[in-house]
Formats: C-alpha cells, structure tokens, sequence
C-alpha cells in the first residue's frame, strides 16, 4: 500500500520561511518523477514545483520561482519545499503527489495536468499572515 506524507505546514509572517517535507512508502521511490500543488477553496489545484526522478531536473510555476526550491533525499523517500520569502497569497493547502514516469514522459511539463500523478498525501497547511 502507497503511503504520501507531507508535513512542515504552518503559520508564518509574510518575508518568513517553511520548508514542506514528503516521505513515501510502498513505492520504488526512485523510480518516480514528484510534484507539489496547491490549492485554496473554489479553485483549481495548481502545479508549483516538480522534480525527475533523480533530482536533476526540476521544474517551478511563475508564482514561485526565485523563491521556492524543491529538492529530494532518495535514500529517504522524501521529497522537500524550501518556501522562502513567503506572501499572503502562498497560503494554500499543499499537496505532494508521485506520478509513474510513464504518465509523464514526453511533456513538456511536470505541473499541467495533475490528474497524471497517480499517488497523493493528505495534504498540509501553509498560511501566511501579512
């Protein structure tokens, strides 16, 4: 059984930093490009930051460039967001989700569509306070 955990959400001041963590289990971790969304009531999930398999390639939506880095611990299963420079409009629920290569290859982007990745976790908070 696939398990998706994120964690590390929280409430933070504008300016300040969190740093989102992702653990999986039940899957060849390194066998998996990873991806963050985002989402806040009434609208869609948006696609912030994806990564290849072995960490090479790494992908980030206009919103957050500059400010997010997403990297991953294979020999962890983990995956992680380091969110610096925070504002009022990165709060959001944040979700870590895997997608089997094959759902992805191709593309041009990790983050388009993400009804391609086939494992979510729950989901963690991030709120940010002006």
């Amino acid at each position: 059984q696939v398990q998706v955990a994120e964690s590390g959400g929280g409430l933070v001041q504008a300016g300040g930093s969190l740093r989102l963590s992702c653990t999986v289990s039940g899957l060849r971790f390194d066998d998996y490009p990873m991806a963050w969304f985002r989402q806040t009531p009434g609208k869609e999930r948006e696609g912030i930051s994806g990564i290849s398999w072995s960490g090479e390639t790494a992908e980030y939506a206009d919103s957050v460039k500059g400010r997010f880095t997403i990297s991953r611990d294979n020999a962890k299963n983990t995956v992680y967001l380091q969110m610096n420079s925070l504002k009022p409009e990165d709060t959001a629920m944040y979700y870590c989700a895997a997608a089997p290569f094959s759902n992805l290859r191709g593309r041009s982007s990790y983050l388009s569509d993400p009804t391609l990745y086939t494992y979510w976790g729950q989901g963690t908070q991030v709120t940010v306070s002006s």
